[in-house]
């Protein structure tokens, strides 16, 4: 089990960012979470899982949902804390 933390900067507040995110997750057992940073441009999430989901995840950040426009990924992988039980939107 790995950690995903990332930040997604570009058009991803507003246009279904989050519940993409959550989707795609969920599809791949990942757990964790995904909120809007403070100033509308980021999205933040940290994620759990397997290597292999988690690559997968990370490949789905650089395009996102129909109407999104990412301009940046900021990524970085650790060792998975265990302290999630599901994936969830936080708001």
């Amino acid at each position: 089990m790995r950690r995903l933390q990332a930040v997604v900067s570009g058009r991803v507040q507003g246009v279904g960012f989050r519940e993409f995110v959550r989707h795609e997750a969920a599809s791949r057992g990942i757990t964790g979470y995904v909120r809007n940073s403070d100033d509308d441009q980021r999205v933040e999430l940290v994620a759990e899982g397997d290597d292999m989901a988690l690559a997968g995840l990370l490949e789905t950040l650089y395009t996102g949902p129909r109407f999104a426009k990412v301009e940046r990924v900021e990524s970085e992988f650790s060792e998975a804390s265990g302290g999630f039980a599901k994936f969830s939107v936080e708001l």
